[in-house]
């Protein structure tokens, strides 16, 4: 009954407070100059595989513009929006979103209930556009803890989205890095006892096989909005290899403008993985990937 009820309020939430206009991505041609400028881009490096971003500064964003705080996690679907659509257009394969983590559990039961209304509800609304956009929806997390009409809706666009290969949209739902490395080790654990593994092979592989992003490379490119010089519980095995970029920008002012520039800042970088720099091949890239370095 309770669950029920939430999920009716947060329903209610997403229909009064949060109306959504539609994804576009690509299927609104760029403006002449965006397009220039993503060609140049793809130019003049490598254009990271996997893109992961905390997403902060909504909350300080509202309070700048005299509102509360769901006033920020409200415009902040719009930098979703453009920055799913501008990566899918420079060709990054999977873009990892921070959108909820368990320590989020913790604020006001009214704020949480708004952003469960805003990423779970709105993406529901917007599967069919990531269908046809041939964007993968998936989540990481403990999303058994969502109502079960929310479980169910985010499920079906899922479902929905699976088969699709252009890029894949992943959000981090109630999801915290502790938690992913803590119900992988129970796992690995488990099968040990049951024989399945033998405890001398474990090793850096294995583990990664056993988190929740097993199907995901690890990210190349970490962006954290707001300015904060913190890992905030997100991706802590996955990131181990990762280039930071730290932006004073609040997130619902961040958008493809500031990605590219990310990218362009990424681009610059020797990414050495351990060797030196007589190791690295002519486009700065490291000849082993990241998850074989021991």
């Amino acid at each position: 009954m309770i669950k029920r009820s939430l999920c009716a309020n947060l329903n209610g939430f997403a229909k009064q407070l949060f109306v959504l206009k539609k994804l576009k991505l690509s299927t609104k041609p760029n403006q002449l100059n965006d397009s220039e400028l993503q060609d140049a881009l793809k130019q003049d490096g490598c254009i990271p595989e996997h893109i992961a971003i905390i997403m902060d500064g909504n909350g300080r964003w509202a309070k700048k513009q005299g509102g509360f705080r769901l006033l920020g996690h409200k415009q902040g679907v719009e930098s979703v929006r453009d920055i799913t659509e501008s990566c899918a257009q420079l060709g990054v394969k999977f873009l990892t979103l921070y959108a909820f983590s368990t320590e989020n559990w913790q604020r006001p039961s009214v704020e949480v209930k708004g952003l469960m209304s805003i990423l779970v509800h709105a993406l529901r609304v917007e599967a069919n556009t990531l269908n046809k956009n041939n964007i993968r929806l998936q989540s990481i997390g403990q999303t058994d803890r969502f109502p079960e009409n929310c479980q169910r809706e985010l499920q079906e666009a899922i479902d929905l989205t699976k088969d699709n290969d252009r890029m894949t949209l992943c959000l981090a739902l109630s999801y915290s890095g502790r938690w992913d490395i803590t119900q992988a080790v129970q796992k690995i654990a488990t099968d040990a006892k049951k024989g399945i593994i033998n405890p001398e092979e474990i090793d850096d592989q294995l583990v990664s096989d056993y988190l929740t992003t097993a199907q995901i490379p690890d990210p190349d490119l970490i962006i954290r909005t707001s300015g904060e010089f913190r890992i905030s519980n997100f991706l802590l095995w996955q990131l181990a290899y990762s280039e930071f970029y730290i932006t004073d920008t609040f997130w619902p002012d961040f958008r493809r403008n500031e990605l590219y520039q990310a990218i362009r800042n990424f681009q610059k970088r020797e990414r050495r993985f351990g060797k030196i720099s007589d190791q690295i091949n002519q486009k700065g890239q490291a000849l082993n990937s990241p998850r074989n370095v021991s």
